[in-house]
């Protein structure tokens, strides 16, 4: 193992499927049980005695640095390396890639700025070294494989194949990941080409006779792509059904940060974010939703499994059950919204104005 172990943290992406949150946060800053999204990766990170990230940003990249400046609130060494053009998954990891400082026999860990996960990485490394592999991939089950990377293992564990997106998985373990690279065998992706490592590395690494690991774990893991699933991962932290030493405090039904309200007869449960100034009307039920600063919940309200965006406001009687509001959003009083709508930054919805549904 080197003296300081080294991480590229591929956070480039623009989070399509989030939008409109994404419009103008990249999806690694999104707040999430109190704090961005990274900052969960990064305090985990740490925990596995990792000393050293480089982030590999692309969109919006300059707010990584003014946001967690270079690391030390969570005992780390943070350095930006930004993609001039998006260079997919392995083109990504071979530019961050300049700015590691270990040995070509190194491990380097590979972490996905999209994912939540209670995994032992210390037990990944150790496979990773006892293997004496090229490439270590932690590996979920998921009932649904067909939508993800299929990765079938021998009865050593080795990989045997990488299916990206099959229609016929021999496997229900996917890619989930966290990969441990060996540092020279980062160096055998292109330089300044777009490669993915799930179409044309992992594939080509296979082929060519390499040792590729694959490491099992059931522990908790979530892609946080989707609204719901970003729902999801901040309530899970706040229920503290992933232990994150990021959260701004104690596990429970609710959070509620600096300056938030929550009026007589209302009820905030289910792992509820109230962010910053947010306010919730008496009678209102908040219910496993993400509140950004300066929401504002009117009186009878019902909100569940939604993200009301920062300044966005909520009439009183409304419902909303898995709505995405945009920033400074407005709905009328009585409305009544469903899953899957979601609201542009600034929509204002009147009075008893709309009864959307997208249920089939």
């Amino acid at each position: 193992m080197p003296s300081e172990l080294e991480a590229i943290l591929l956070v480039g992406g623009q989070g399509t499927r989030l939008r409109p949150l994404t419009i103008a946060t990249p999806k690694p800053l999104l707040p999430t049980a109190g704090v961005p999204f990274l900052a969960h990766q990064l305090a985990r990170a740490a925990a596995a005695g990792i000393g050293r990230v480089v982030l590999a940003t692309a969109y919006r990249a300059q707010m990584f640095a003014a946001e967690f400046g270079d690391g030390s609130q969570f005992g780390l060494e943070l350095t930006c390396v930004q993609e001039d053009t998006p260079l997919g998954t392995g083109g990504g990891i071979r530019n961050a890639a300049a700015s590691l400082r270990g040995g070509p026999d190194d491990p380097v860990v590979i972490l996905n700025g999209d994912i939540l996960s209670g995994h032992d990485l210390g037990a990944q490394l150790d496979l990773h070294a006892k293997a004496d592999a090229s490439v270590t991939l932690h590996l979920v089950a998921v009932p649904d494989p067909a939508a993800f990377g299929c990765v079938p293992i021998d009865e050593n564990g080795r990989v045997t194949a990488f299916l990206e997106k099959t229609p016929n998985p021999p496997t229900n373990r996917i890619n989930a990941g966290c990969y441990v690279f060996r540092r020279d065998v980062i160096d055998t992706i292109p330089a300044g080409q777009v490669v993915s490592v799930e179409r044309a590395t992992f594939p080509g690494l296979i082929r060519a006779g390499h040792v590729v690991m694959g490491y099992p774990d059931d522990a908790y893991w979530l892609d946080v792509g989707t609204p719901a699933a970003y729902v999801r991962g901040s309530c899970d932290l706040v229920l503290g059904r992933l232990a994150s030493t990021a959260l701004p405090g104690p596990p429970g039904e609710s959070l509620a940060l600096a300056g938030a309200a929550v009026s007589p007869g209302a009820t905030v449960t289910g792992g509820t974010v109230l962010g910053v100034g947010c306010q919730v009307g008496p009678g209102a039920e908040v219910t496993a939703s993400v509140l950004h600063d300066g929401a504002v919940i009117g009186a009878g309200a019902q909100v569940t499994g939604s993200v009301i965006g920062a300044g966005a406001e909520v009439g009183p009687g409304a419902v909303l059950d898995g709505v995405v509001l945009g920033d400074r959003s407005t709905v009328g009083e009585r409305n009544e919204l469903r899953h899957g709508l979601r609201l542009w930054p600034g929509t204002r919805l009147g009075p008893l104005s709309v009864r959307f549904s997208t249920d089939a």
